[in-house]
């Protein structure tokens, strides 16, 4: 080490890791605040900050060689100008490095001197981002508490996932939920107190508002739920609790399958299911139970790894239980709030689909399914090659695309000409995260779906997604599947069967909106209330004499549900639109508030 090197060490600031300790240690109950603390003032200068490629070569510098001792590295970061701002390149650099064995336990004792004693963001970091890769056991409790630093969080989980679920769940829940129903909970996991952990579990409310799939993972891992369902084998609340929390994983509002995610998902389920019929026939505990079937049968609980026959004897279980008339009745004889209501008539609907097998069983199955409405599940139009939902399984970013897209407009039907159909998007859009993609064809008396795309990395993951190869299928068995599901419309409600009648009308007749310089936008049921038909339509001044001027304009008209047929409801629709204009009665929804304003219609308060 040289003599500035040497005069550097001594004037080093404190350890990150040690603040971290320090403000743990003065928090009221040793529970840190929501998205954890925050770094010691290390002002940044922006003269001479190095551009993104500029920085990129340089942290390649200053890692090459790996130095054996963490004051080198300070040094080398602080000469080539390497700073807090530049930790996703530092991240995705250290991952990069090649690191034979030989060099291991050198780069792996490198990086907890630079845990432990690191003081600047960009060593901590490559601390962090060595220990993803080589960190042991012994790292555990410097990990959770550099990860209370919100700058380091994200990276610690990285390395604790590798290492113990448990503590990377735990710290994951003291600082991502932003939710205040979590804290009591938060707390008795960092005390260890198993009475309160239990207590508290059972307490806080598991709507997708409050527990989203991967709060519900990391709430499983974190309090070690099969172990203590173990230790409370006649405790009816703790096994319904579970049970939600097992739909919850199962979710896919966020695109990524928790429930793939979470390694002890088969003892969860043997758990549940096994003392099902413990529980207090209730209607909530009904849907619980039937989203868990409706997963076992076609969602991704079909690609845990299930010992032979295991999956289908839950399932039969569950079906054996919720066709007996203590349960079957509920939904007949479901009163009191909307809720319920959406519920039971849900239940009614769909309370035997994951038990009923099909009849001709072949290597593609199309199920359409309607998750829970209270939960706002989506609708999905699950694809199963050979058994196994090919979404989830290939994609996992996004649910599978509703019925009106795949199967009313027929995108799904083999044709002359092969086509692609996109079968999934990610959640956040196809621009962010991508889209999954087949092309269909017709081979004489075969149907071939090939040329998959839009497969990279399942989420969570730097293994690539699995290639798929191309399938073959019987014609006539396919087109009599495609056919099956396109008019099997067993799962649809009156406000979404009344949203397929107005766009097939208004498909047949486009004009009934282009009168009045409109165009079709999305309409479906709603989602704050299914028992609601959504119109939304956009207005485009000179569209009618195919002139269109200026930025459009979206409208969204509600059409309640007034207890008349769909095919009523949906004709009564048209024939308003037909003879008025529909911006006299829908309300603005998108597009800008100039343009609103330009156009003398109301901006939306909220």
């Amino acid at each position: 080490m040289s003599a500035q090197e040497e005069r550097d060490a001594r004037t080093l600031p404190p350890a990150l890791y040690d603040h971290a300790l320090r403000l743990l240690r003065e928090s009221p109950d040793g529970v840190p605040p929501r998205r954890g603390y925050s770094l010691p003032q290390q002002p940044e200068p922006n003269e001479g900050a190095l551009l993104w490629e500029e920085a990129e070569i340089a942290i390649r510098q200053a890692l090459n060689p790996l130095p054996v001792d963490s004051t080198t590295l300070h040094h080398r970061f602080a000469r080539l100008g390497i700073r807090g701002r530049h930790a996703p390149l530092i991240r995705s650099a250290v991952a990069g490095l090649p690191l034979p064995a030989g060099q291991q336990d050198a780069a792996r004792s490198l990086g907890r001197q630079l845990t432990r004693t690191g003081t600047t963001v960009p060593a901590v970091t490559v601390g962090l981002a060595l220990l993803i890769r080589l960190g042991e056991h012994e790292d555990i409790p410097y990990l959770s508490t550099l990860g209370l630093l919100r700058e380091f969080t994200r990276p610690a989980i990285d390395a604790l996932d590798s290492l113990d679920h448990q503590s990377a769940a735990s710290l994951w829940l003291a600082t991502y939920p932003r939710r205040d129903e979590l804290r009591p909970l938060i707390r008795a996991l960092r005390t260890g107190d198993q009475q309160a952990i239990r207590t508290e579990l059972i307490a806080f409310p598991t709507t997708p508002r409050f527990v989203s799939p991967s709060a519900a993972r990391r709430i499983v891992e974190a309090t070690q739920l099969p172990d203590l369902l173990g230790q409370h084998p006649c405790d009816t609340a703790l096994f319904a609790r579970a049970g939600r929390l097992l739909v919850r994983m199962g979710g896919s509002c966020e695109g990524r399958t928790e429930l793939l995610a979470y390694r002890d998902a088969l003892t969860l389920y043997e758990s549940v299911v096994a003392r099902a019929d413990l529980l207090p026939p209730t209607l909530d505990h009904h849907a619980t139970l039937l989203s868990l079937a409706l997963d076992l049968s076609s969602g991704a609980g079909v690609l845990l790894d299930w010992p032979p026959g295991r999956r289908a004897a839950l399932l039969a279980s569950l079906g054996w239980l919720l066709a007996e008339p203590r349960w079957a009745s509920l939904a007949n004889a479901a009163v009191g709030e909307a809720g319920q209501r959406l519920r039971a008539g849900w239940i009614q609907r769909t309370g035997r689909q994951p038990f009923t097998l099909p009849a001709t069983p072949g290597s593609l199955r199309v199920e359409v399914v309607a998750g829970d409405p209270v939960d706002r599940e989506p609708v999905e139009t699950r694809i199963l090659l050979d058994g196994r939902p090919v979404v989830p399984a290939a994609f996992g970013r996004g649910p599978a695309h509703s019925p009106e897209y795949l199967l009313d407009d027929g995108r799904l039907r083999a044709g002359p000409e092969p086509h692609e159909v996109q079968l999934a998007e990610a959640y956040c859009t196809e621009g962010c995260c991508g889209a999954l993609y087949v092309t269909i064809r017709r081979e004489g008396d075969q149907v071939v779906w090939e040329n998959w795309r839009g497969l990279r990395t399942m989420p969570g993951s730097r293994d690539p997604a699995p290639e798929l190869p191309a399938y073959r299928f019987e014609a006539a068995a396919y087109d009599a599947e495609i056919t099956r599901a396109e008019t099997d419309r067993s799962w649809s409600w009156p406000a979404r069967t009344v949203a397929r009648l107005i766009t097939a009308g208004l498909r047949e007749q486009p004009g009934l909106l282009t009168q009045w310089d409109a165009r079709r936008g999305w309409i479906s049921s709603g989602f704050d209330d299914p028992d609601t038909t959504v119109v939304t339509f956009w207005y485009e001044p000179g569209l009618a004499v195919v002139k269109p001027e200026g930025n459009p304009l979206q409208f969204r008209w509600i059409v309640p549900d007034d207890g008349t047929p769909p095919q009523a409801q949906a004709a009564a629709a048209l024939r308003r639109l037909a003879r008025e204009d529909p911006k006299s009665y829908g309300r603005v929804c998108g597009g800008s508030r100039e343009r609103a304003e330009e156009l003398g219609f109301p901006w939306p308060d909220s």
